[in-house]
């Protein structure tokens, strides 16, 4: 790896890092790692590389947001349909906006599964591209600082390592891959398992359109993050608005006889089906999530209410309200 770093050097650096931030499965840290260890024995040089992981994070992170921006929740739900955590993957980059804002690009590179989505979250929330340039910026020269001072650092422990790797030859090579083709299967099943676990009745977007138009509409609940529907401004008209957290508070004046019918826009319906566990629990029997969600109820035709944003007095951020 050392040959093979020093041979191509700043180049190899930032198409590794610019391959990693477009969302190719290629670690960037090692090979960041490794040209911080040829730094520190003057076989590349130090501004070089720093300069190549910079421009290759940037370049990467900004595709994505661009993507962001133009295309809003749907490169959300993109991500999402393809994680392998499809319950946590949005979720939790909303949870961490939700607290860091636009800052949460300084410290997204460090966090597992956030460094792809922050930058489209950022852009579909309406980070403007000069502070976007900033903040990620900082962000990649301190993720990618912090791998180079390792390697410059530990170089000497650093060229052991690769001298013990690369005497192992072919054997290292298929241990790696039997790790993550580990990992890869561990998060299938974890994956399938939950999807199992959440299989329950759903509502079709039909039988909720004919028992509303008939007047004995259900309740019916948008489980959606406060992001997400900043993010996506459509509800089904006269919907409760709640999230996954909240959803039993939400509904305690609602008799438990009542049915409830609970709605996300994501794959397979997994923040619904939560959401419909959770009340199911609380005493709630007619519960079911919405087959295809917020999409598949405006796809069909049937009406919905847009949210506007309303600035309260004294708050962070804008509430919003229905028109």
């Amino acid at each position: 790896m050392i040959a093979l770093i020093a041979q191509y050097g700043l180049l190899l650096v930032f198409l590794n890092v610019l391959a990693a931030q477009a969302g190719v499965p290629v670690p960037a840290v090692p090979t960041l790692v490794v040209a911080g260890a040829l730094a520190a024995g003057d076989r590349l040089p130090l501004a070089g590389i720093v300069a190549a992981a910079l421009v290759g994070s940037l370049l990467g992170d900004l595709a994505w947001y661009l993507a962001g921006r133009r295309y809003g929740a749907g490169v959300m739900r993109t991500l999402c349909r393809i994680s392998l955590s499809p319950d946590s993957c949005v979720k939790q980059s909303e949870l961490r906006f939700q607290r860091w804002r636009g800052r949460v690009l300084l410290v997204a590179k460090f966090v597992p599964g956030l460094s792809m989505l922050a930058p489209p979250l950022v852009g579909a929330m309406g980070l403007p591209p000069r502070s976007f340039v900033l903040l990620d910026g900082l962000g990649a020269l301190l993720w990618a600082g912090v791998a180079i001072a390792l390697g410059y650092a530990f170089a000497g422990e650093v060229d052991r390592v690769l001298d013990a790797v690369a005497n192992a030859g072919t054997v290292a090579v298929e241990v790696a891959a039997a790790l993550l083709a580990a990992y890869v299967l561990v998060k299938w099943w974890r994956r399938e398992r939950l999807l199992r676990s959440l299989r329950m009745a759903r509502i079709g977007v039909e039988e909720l359109g004919r028992a509303i138009a008939a007047g004995r509409a259900p309740v019916v609940i948008d489980v959606r993050s406060a992001v997400a529907r900043q993010l996506d401004d459509r509800i089904i008209p006269d919907a409760l608005l709640t999230d996954v957290d909240g959803v039993v508070q939400a509904v305690v004046a609602i008799p438990l006889d009542r049915e409830l019918v609970v709605y996300c826009n994501c794959p397979n319906e997994v923040s619904a089906a939560h959401a419909a566990q959770a009340l199911m629990t609380r005493g709630y029997r007619r519960v079911r999530p919405l087959r295809g969600g917020l999409d598949a109820w405006d796809a069909a035709g049937y009406a919905v209410q847009r949210l506007v944003p309303v600035q309260v007095a004294g708050a962070d951020d804008p509430a919003t309200t229905t028109v």
